[in-house]
């Protein structure tokens, strides 16, 4: 993304770095995170950005050999944040003190007043004569660099905003990108308004230049793209559709392990709306055989894994030509595979079920979303204009719903499932919940019980329903669902699907459960 003005995110390893690029993005900001360790003068020289940030992170400056940025960046002329970390790292090298104990640390909530003088940065801040923020640091600077000023101070951060306003240096010690600081979204506005930011970050212009990108990478060849109907794979299908027409051939694997009509939805919309050359592949008495009577979570999930892959090779080997394997690849995964701790480059994620195809066919990858967020493929998509049910669906794992199935899979289990399922979305639709939700289904329990409908015994399968809130499914809440709904729902349900006579509801949190049973 060379034509839009940049932002550097230098990481020191904190855990909230990704919400510092989200909060810029959200201003139409471009930024991207790179480790401390791979910011070079080299690099510096190349991304060549308009602003540099130093994010948190968990070392102390007052160690030897713990993570420092390149003199360079102070000597560019660019404006620099400091957070946290940052500020610390930024007062140890420009001639300022750190020092670790002395009662100093503060963890949690806290509230910075204002320094008499105020900054440009901190305009819309101290309307009410104070500002909660968040802090979570040991160290604490007991001498500010020279050039700086102090313009707030905390209970246990007397230096919590400093700058060096000749400079363009401002540095923080509190956290203003998590929701716990409630103006912090205000401060990286008024810093990028400071260096000069125009907001030229946007949809339009993104889908502008990767098509640009995807046609001067891919020339006049084919490319093959497992789709999954899930968001991210469909929106870089159509994306790539719209970049080279019919050189691009979807293969969507149908293992059986769908919810109700998926595979129908899914195949009509590209064949139909899109007019994508799409092979259909029903392998669904391939995978059901291969799982039937398996009840080990993690087998199941192996032997889905290597099916995919075998059936996927052998639809993808029938299309002439194909040099390019297309994956929706989002920027989250792009940072893990460079991440803090020098993790090893991951260029294939598991839970797009095509784990080894590149290495194994020799084809190069296509991954025109691996620059942005998942929020910002939902906005691409409506700029693409996929319909609103594609775009916002829920998260749906790879293995689908061989894992809502503790326990054996059987083919009777799997059609209760998906009819139990389809009513309680149904449910969570009429209500107008969906959106609220990140995740919400039924998983079959390996249980039979014992009930009464009419005159007469049952013993059918119990179910239980889940539903949680997330921002980024690391953690997740169970949704507080009245109970009203909850009884209206469990009715419908048993009433419904033959099959099932108990329903109950799932209200484990992420963590200690995880959100899908297995």
């Amino acid at each position: 993304m060379t034509q839009h003005q940049r932002l550097l995110i230098i990481d020191f390893g904190s855990q909230v770095t990704q919400l510092i690029a989200r909060r810029l993005r959200e201003l139409n900001v471009y930024c991207e995170i790179h480790p401390y360790q791979n910011v070079t003068d080299a690099f510096l020289k190349d991304f060549a950005p308009k602003a540099i940030i130093f994010s948190g992170g968990p070392d102390s400056v007052t160690r030897d050999g713990s993570p420092r940025p390149p003199a360079t960046a102070f000597s560019m002329g660019v404006p620099i944040l400091g957070i946290c970390y940052g500020q610390q790292v930024m007062m140890q090298e420009l001639g300022g003190l750190v020092e670790s104990g002395h009662g100093t640390a503060e963890f949690g909530r806290a509230y910075v007043t204002p320094a008499e003088e105020q900054l440009p940065l901190l305009e819309g801040w101290f309307s009410d004569g104070r500002e909660q923020v968040w802090m979570s640091h040991g160290d604490h600077v007991s001498r500010i660099a020279p050039g700086f000023q102090v313009y707030g101070t905390s209970p246990g951060a007397p230096f919590a905003i400093t700058a060096d306003p000749a400079r363009n240096f401002y540095a923080v010690q509190f956290h203003p990108e998590v929701h716990h600081t409630p103006r912090g979204a205000k401060l990286y506005e008024n810093f990028v308004k400071l260096a000069g930011f125009t907001g030229d970050w946007t949809m339009a212009s993104y889908r502008e230049e990767a098509i640009r990108k995807i046609r001067e990478q891919v020339g006049d060849k084919r490319v093959i793209c497992g789709l999954s109907g899930g968001v991210d794979s469909s929106v870089a299908a159509v994306l790539i559709h719209e970049a080279i027409g019919d050189q691009l051939t979807c293969v969507f694997v149908d293992h059986g392990l769908l919810r109700l009509n998926e595979a129908e939805e899914v195949v009509t919309m590209f064949r139909d709306n899109y007019n994508i050359p799409l092979i259909h592949a029903d392998e669904a008495d391939l995978f059901i055989g291969a799982l039937e009577g398996v009840s080990d979570p993690e087998v199941k999930r192996k032997t889905i894994g290597r099916l995919f892959i075998d059936v996927f090779q052998k639809y993808a080997n029938q299309i002439e030509g194909a040099e390019f394997l297309a994956q929706g690849t989002l920027y989250p995964d792009v940072i893990e595979s460079v991440s803090f701790s020098g993790g090893p480059s991951v260029t294939i994620k598991s839970h797009h079920n095509v784990g080894g195809l590149p290495e194994k066919m020799g084809l190069k990858l296509v991954e025109p979303l691996r620059e942005l967020f998942k929020d910002e493929v939902r906005a691409l998509g409506r700029e693409l204009g996929l319909p609103e049910k594609f775009i916002g669906r829920h998260p749906f794992p790879g293995p689908g719903l061989a894992i809502r199935c503790p326990g054996e899979i059987t083919r009777e289990k799997l059609d209760i499932l998906r009819l139990a399922d389809a009513v309680y979305i149904d449910q969570i639709r009429k209500h107008g919940l969906y959106d609220e939700i990140w995740q919400a289904f039924v998983a079959i329990l390996p249980v039979r019980t014992v009930g009464v409908m009419g005159d007469g015994r049952t013993y059918d399968f119990a179910c239980a329903l889940r539903a949680v809130t997330s921002v980024d499914g690391m953690t997740a809440d169970y949704y507080p669902f009245t109970h009203e709904f909850l009884g209206e729902t469990a009715t419908r349900i048993i009433n419904e699907v033959k099959g099932i006579n108990r329903v109950t509801y799932d209200i484990t949190s992420k963590p200690p459960g995880t959100i899908e049973w297995e």
